[in-house]
């Protein structure tokens, strides 16, 4: 195939048709290049993610499969007013939870009575499916499903005979609820469940149970337009993390074939590959909650407008996507704080991000290639004209300079990506009152641009400012720059704080004196490690409780996560055999917040918490934090 052939067609357009003088041709891309429907995606920049189902009503993260349909009866529900929540939150889009790892589904499926015809909602006529792609419609929101290969609940899971099921789900979806432009595809999958009735665990091939290549082949013939997501894409990419950024320096390359669901290096999807062959971009998940679904318990635990802002920066601004979660409540509404918050924070970016103070503007550059791709095109608002260099120039100098001294502190640099990802390098100086060059103070580094980088830096005022990129792939292809002065908000610091975790005075049984204070230092970055697979609390004297809490390590990877539990209680050392509660810590992988135990009221002295499955066989338990309440 000639290379002409896999450049997006605005890509050629600006190549080959726009310019002022054709003897100058365009940069040759470099691969890997995208497809146009990932450079579409990537222009996005924020969507939501909706999660709803039976574990929104049974107060779980990832159901067994073993709940009674009929708990399902939203009160108050409204599409709509998820749909207006979002579009006043900036959102381009929103991914509906059509079947999560429980199996339940959000429209009535045929193929199971595990689905929403079997519930109260609407006397068994509901589709929530259906009311949420009617109200992306309506309110100009693109429409967007995620589909669980994993199912808990049927019996047929992990035999061939689940597949022909879960392809007939996936056909139904991308068949009659309109255009999507997203599918997405959770990397967890195999272990308990409740499947057919009865207690089991299913283990798969994770690289080759689904088949893959034949999901591909039913997409493209029905949505050949949507992205595919799963750890390692086609369409694009897990960022590693459920807390919503990529790596300053962030690649939109993987190594094709390497990454699959359940990936064990997943740390190193916030990063990208650079030196991958396929174009694979991160998608930056997180919940404005800690857990995925709804829990009141955690209504005084949403983000605030100043967290979700630090995550734009370190998402869309670190050349990702934002995937914000609103987990719907029982009555079927986003909670107000929730909207509340999300629409305060886009208010926050639009203001700090509002004027452009190189808007119009020429720069002074060190290399021109000429014809259409001069330095005008980086201040021109248009996405398809681009400034760019002379082949054999890999490096060069963008240069401001103002009449009077502005005050600048934050910064967007664009690549022209339809060519390919190019900078490795740069650097961002200012002019000083005697005209002397000097670095913005910043906190990360300046390595990658792709399609968006976003700088937060502290205040300068000046007449001048440049950046200078020291490294690339290639001549360089830049599209769009922003300058801009964020105002009151510039040096706010959005780091956010350790949390505080009240608890009931303890001692931990059998480990170190020094290793124990790690456990309730009140700091997330210690963690204290439990050899073995019990860890046991004394509290001095019987006491009441009724919850048990702990904060899983929070290093890169994590270690010591627990996966399964047993809680007991008793009045001895030697007689701690009450069990209190028993279940799993789902998702803590992922996912690893504040874990929450909570049981009936009762007295006690001692507290065992027992490991009866960890993530990773032979590792100690780890424990940044431990509270009981």
């Amino acid at each position: 195939m000639k290379l002409s052939k896999l450049i997006p067609l605005c890509a050629v357009a600006s190549a080959f048709c726009a310019c002022s003088s054709p003897q100058v041709k365009a940069p040759e891309a470099i691969l890997p290049i995208p497809e146009q429907k990932q450079v579409d995606w990537q222009k996005m920049e924020t969507y939501a993610f909706i999660h709803f189902g039976l574990n929104t009503f049974n107060d779980r993260e990832w159901g067994y499969g073993d709940t009674d349909p009929k708990i399902f009866n939203p009160a108050r529900l409204d599409c709509e007013q998820w749909a207006q929540t979002l579009v006043k939150a900036g959102m381009k889009g929103v991914i509906l939870t059509a079947k999560h790892h429980d199996g339940f589904c959000l429209w009535p499926f045929e193929g199971t009575d595990y689905n929403i015809s079997h519930t109260p909602y609407k006397d068994g006529k509901g589709d929530i499916v259906r009311e949420l792609a009617d109200a992306c419609k309506k309110y100009g929101l693109k429409f967007a499903v995620y589909l669980s290969p994993w199912d808990r609940h049927q019996a047929n899971y992990g035999t061939p005979e689940y597949l022909d099921y879960f392809y007939a789900q996936l056909r139904e979806l991308l068949t009659n609820y309109g255009e999507v432009f997203e599918v997405w595809f959770d990397g967890a999958n195999g272990g308990d469940g409740w499947y057919g009735g009865a207690k089991d665990v299913r283990t798969i091939d994770r690289k080759n149970y689904y088949n893959y290549p034949r999901i591909y082949e039913i997409l493209d013939s029905i949505q050949p337009q949507a992205v595919i997501f799963s750890d390692g894409g086609p369409g694009c990419r897990w960022v590693g993390n459920e807390r919503g950024f990529a790596g300053a320096t962030n690649w939109s390359f993987l190594r094709k074939g390497e990454v699959y669901p359940g990936y064990p290096k997943h740390y190193e999807l916030q990063y990208g590959h650079a030196d991958g062959n396929q174009w694979v971009p991160a998608e930056c998940d997180v919940s404005i909650r800690p857990g995925w679904f709804y829990h009141p318990e955690e209504d005084d635990r949403v983000k605030t407008p100043e967290q979700l802002v630090d995550l734009y920066y370190r998402s869309v601004g670190h050349n990702g996507t934002l995937l914000l979660n609103f987990p719907v409540d029982r009555n079927g509404l986003i909670n107000p704080i929730d909207s509340a918050n999300a629409v305060k924070y886009y208010q926050i970016i639009q203001q700090e991000l509002k004027n452009n103070l190189v808007a119009g503007m020429k720069a002074k550059v060190s290399n021109e290639r000429g014809g259409a791709y001069v330095a005008s095109a980086m201040t021109d608002e248009d996405y398809d004209t681009y400034w760019a260099t002379e082949d054999s120039v890999k490096t060069g100098d963008i240069e401001f300079s103002f009449s009077s001294p502005q005050r600048m502190n934050r910064m967007m640099l664009q690549e022209y990506i339809p060519l390919g990802q190019r900078v490795k390098a740069f650097t961002v100086e200012y002019k000083d009152k005697d005209g002397k060059w000097l670095p913005v103070r910043l906190n990360e580094e300046t390595t990658t641009i792709g399609y968006k980088r976003l700088l937060r830096f502290e205040t300068v005022v000046s007449d001048g400012i440049r950046i200078r990129i020291t490294d690339a792939r290639g001549p360089l292809c830049i599209n769009n720059i922003g300058i801009y002065d964020a105002g009151q908000n510039a040096d706010i610091s959005y780091d956010v704080p350790t949390e505080k975790i009240e608890s009931l005075p303890f001692t931990l049984t059998g480990v170190a004196e020094d290793d124990a204070k790690l456990a309730v230092d009140r700091n997330n970055q210690t963690t204290c490690f439990v050899n073995g697979n019990q860890l046991i609390i004394d509290l001095g004297e019987e006491k009441m409780i009724s919850s048990f809490h702990f904060l899983p390590d929070q290093s890169e990877p994590n270690k010591g996560l627990i996966s399964n539990y047993e809680l007991a209680v008793g009045n001895t050392a030697d007689q701690i055999n009450k069990v209190v509660k028993a279940g799993e810590f789902s998702n803590i992988r992922n996912n690893p917040v504040l874990q929450s135990v909570y049981f009936t009221p009762t007295i006690t002295r001692y507290i065992s918490l027992k490991a009866t499955r960890m993530v990773n066989d032979g590792e100690p338990m780890g424990f940044a934090e431990i509270a009981v309440k």
